[in-house]
């Protein structure tokens, strides 16, 4: 038996290496480390997966605190901000794990390791279903158990309510990526692409509200995006994207993907009465609008769901946000 996951348990809830290493800032400048972006502290979940795909006990990792999470149960973050692509699936009974975030030991502690996989279950007769899930931590909620392929953004509640308006988000990488993607959806054979796969991180500050049907809109406050195209195999340590408020369509760095998301790419979330609803995005901010929630997401592909080169992998730490300080 594979023991790493109790001895991991062990060393975090012990209290060894939890520490964040801030980045090299202006003087006029503080650090807020975002709750759980050490990547120091994590829980182990055991699953059992079905017999009929073999019966075999995986272990997910959640970043969060807590005992071993056992018998099949679904996982619910209610300490930690954080939701992870690795997820526990029930199709037509069938229990199936993907796997694609793992804790890494970096010095002292840990970061996270972030990896693109293709997932295949095949049950005769009932399916046989090829995936391809890239490795994400974001800011929000994975909706437990999975139950099918289908639009997959509404499997995941995206943001946080958030109010504050920092200038940069700060983070470690290190990353391998650039290798050709592949589609696989579960419906169909794979799909190899032409285009080459890149690792992404997205943050979104938004103003949402809800109207009397419990449709949720928002209009995008601040944005923060960039793609990486080539491996960086080093740590680069204090890594500092900018967040650009009011509409940045007609700036220089723009680029398509920044755009306003609704329609069938739209993120989703829970609304008033309890049901998963899409975020329209209807508009650009002013500049000074009010900040009500925060999307944060980092992933080992981009491009979707369901899209990605199975050699790519993302490795994030020290995840904190920078503010100007107040005089």
């Amino acid at each position: 038996m594979n023991l790493f996951p109790f001895n991991l348990k062990f060393i975090l809830t012990s209290g060894i290496g939890l520490c964040f290493m801030f980045p090299v800032i202006a003087q006029t400048e503080i650090v807020e480390p975002i709750e759980y972006g050490d990547m120091d502290r994590w829980m182990v979940r055991e699953v059992k997966e079905s017999f009929i795909i073999g019966g075999n006990t995986k272990y997910l990792y959640e970043l969060t605190t807590g005992d071993t999470l056992k018998n099949n149960t679904p996982y619910k973050n209610t300490d930690s901000p954080w939701g992870t692509s690795s997820v526990m699936a029930r199709v037509s009974g069938v229990v199936k794990t993907s796997i694609t975030v793992f804790p890494e030991p970096r010095g002292e502690g840990y970061c996270a390791r972030l990896e693109t996989r293709m997932e295949h279950c095949k049950v005769l007769g009932l399916f046989n279903i090829r995936v391809v899930a890239g490795g994400t931590i974001f800011l929000g909620e994975m909706v437990e158990p999975i139950t099918d392929t289908k639009n997959p953004q509404s499997k995941l509640i995206s943001g946080i309510p958030f109010t504050k308006r920092p200038k940069a988000l700060t983070y470690d990488y290190k990353v391998v990526t650039g290798g050709l993607r592949t589609y696989a959806s579960g419906f169909g054979k794979p799909e190899p692409r032409t285009d080459r796969d890149m690792a992404e991180t997205c943050l979104l500050l938004q103003h949402r509200w809800e109207d009397a049907e419990g449709n949720v809109y928002a209009k995008r406050v601040g944005t923060a995006w960039e793609c990486f195209d080539q491996s960086v195999t080093e740590w680069q340590n204090g890594h500092r994207l900018p967040i650009y408020y009011g509409d940045i369509s007609n700036e220089s760095f723009y680029k398509s993907y920044m755009g306003l998301i609704n329609g069938k790419d739209a993120y989703y979330t829970r609304n008033s009465q309890g049901k998963m609803v899409p975020i329209q995005e209807i508009g650009w901010a002013a500049p000074q609008e009010e900040v009500t929630h925060i999307v944060l997401r980092i992933s080992s592909s981009n491009g979707g769901a369901y899209i990605g080169s199975i050699d790519s992998k993302f490795w994030v730490d020290n995840v904190g946000l920078i503010y100007e300080k107040e005089n």
